[in-house]
Formats: C-alpha cells, sequence, structure tokens
C-alpha cells in the first residue's frame, strides 16, 4: 500500500509546520511549500529524522505566477498527493482608506487565488480518484465586519463559502472538504502584518490550534471552529441563514419596498 501525501502551504512556520509535524507523526509524506526555502529545509530535515518520512520542499510565493503555476502542475500530476493543506495566508494593517492598491492585490492574490487556484488544480484528479481532502485555513474574522479588518476578513468570508461550496459538490464525490476558522493564534502573520499584539487579549498556542483542527479533520467536519465554545452555535447560525434563503421570492419585491 502507497503512503499518501500531504501538501502544505505557508509550511516553514506556524500554523502550517505544525500540520507538517503533525502529518509526518501519522506517517503520512509530505510537499512543502513557502517563500523561505532555508526554513522548508530545516523543517524537512528534522521531521525526516524524527518520523522517517519523504519530505519534499517546494520553494514558491503563491503571489507569483509562475510560482503558482508549479504548485498547481505538482497538485495535477502528483499521483501521491491526496490531502492538500490551503494554509498560505497574509493580514495587513490600517483602515480600508489607508490600504494600498498593492497591499490589497497581495493580499487577495495569496488569500483568495492562490488559495482558489491550488484547490481547483488537485479536485479534478481527486474526483478521478474518489478520495482525498482539502483543507481551506479561514478566519472567525470572515463572520465579523465589527473586527474592522475589511479587506482580510472578506478574503476570509470567502474562503469559508468556497469551501462550503465545494462541499456541496464534492463530497458526495469522496472528498472531504474541511474549512477551518481560527481566532487570534500566536503566529508569525502578526509580526509579518505590522501588527502589535502585546496589549491584545490572550490568544490560543499554534499546537493546540492544529490538533484542534485534526479533530475536526477526523470527524469529518465542514466547518472546525477550535475557539467557540458552544457548539449549538454554528448550527443554529447555518439554521438561520438557511430559514432566511426560505424567505427569498425571487418574482417579486418584498411588500416593505413597494411603498415610498
Amino acid at each position: 500500500m502507497s503512503v499518501s501525501t500531504v501538501l502544505i502551504t505557508g509550511a516553514s512556520t506556524g500554523i502550517g509546520a505544525i500540520y507538517a509535524d503533525r502529518f509526518a507523526r501519522r506517517g503520512h509524506d509530505l510537499v512543502l511549500v513557502a517563500r523561505d526555502e532555508a526554513r522548508l529545509e530545516a523543517l524537512a530535515a528534522r521531521l525526516r529524522q524524527a518520523y522517517s518520512v519523504n519530505v519534499d520542499v517546494l520553494p514558491a510565493d503563491l503571489t507569483q505566477a509562475d510560482n503558482l503555476e508549479v504548485v498547481e502542475k505538482r497538485l495535477q500530476e502528483d499521483a501521491r498527493i491526496d490531502t492538500l493543506i490551503n494554509n498560505a495566508g497574509i493580514a495587513q494593517t490600517g483602515q480600508f482608506i489607508e490600504q494600498t492598491p498593492e497591499s490589497i492585490g497581495k493580499l487577495i492574490a495569496l488569500n483568495v487565488t492562490a488559495l482558489t487556484r491550488l484547490a481547483s488544480a488537485v479536485a479534478p484528479r481527486l474526483v478521478k480518484e474518489g478520495k482525498g481532502a482539502i483543507v481551506n485555513v479561514s478566519s472567525v474574522v470572515g463572520l465579523a465586519p465589527e473586527y474592522q479588518m475589511t479587506v482580510y476578513g472578506a478574503t476570509k468570508a470567502f474562503v469559508l463559502f468556497l469551501s462550503q461550496g465545494m462541499h456541496q459538490e464534492l463530497s458526495s464525490k469522496g472528498i472531504y472538504v474541511q474549512a477551518l476558522l481560527p481566532a487570534g493564534t500566536y503566529t508569525e502573520i502578526w509580526e509579518r502584518a505590522g501588527i502589535d499584539i502585546s496589549n491584545s487579549s490572550p490568544m490560543m498556542e499554534v499546537n493546540e490550534l492544529v490538533d484542534a483542527a485534526l479533530v475536526g479533520f477526523d470527524r469529518r467536519e465542514p466547518v472546525t471552529i477550535p475557539p467557540l465554545h458552544n457548539d449549538t452555535s454554528w448550527p443554529n447560525f447555518d439554521a438561520s441563514r438557511q430559514a432566511l434563503l426560505a424567505h427569498i421570492k425571487m418574482s417579486e419585491a418584498a411588500v416593505r419596498y413597494k411603498t415610498a
């Protein structure tokens, strides 16, 4: 029986690096994707030594078209890869009116475009094989415009919707799709975005987040929210959304819009 391989983006540090450790511990081979080749090589060497698994390093900046195409091709052609962890992402500082076209474009390129294209690259092959998994890392910020992380939150709302839509289309074909929604987690994302968290409320350690995410993964949850402590809140939220849809009548406007 061949050993399955997990491809992880944003794997050099934080959530991605812990996912790499946990899947290696489970005996999976790995393909690690990130910009920092030196960090990837150091992580790969440690995992090979600790768990006797094969680890390939694939340095790539997923905001660059040629780099993204290399990773897409690997997902399309490497039949050993049966799981994609779509983790790479960035945040940014500042109010909406303070952000530049360049910063917004880079954020969307990584958090939305790259994530979607990688899922699209691997899904047809997984469907053909009738098995596999895709994990898309979203965020609770995607549920909370009140947090005023407007563009970042919008990208994470996209990831949640994309994952739910993929689940609707692919679950019957044997493909498991999980949306993972962390809240604040101690990773380098804050420092890289220039966000000071020194006075923030306590956050979750990354080990705890990934271990909880994998509990949801093993249970085949479509949506996993490790920091959500009321386990009825998400089902109730989703039920309310479906109830709203039931009240939509496409053929005419609601009465409240028929009076001046």
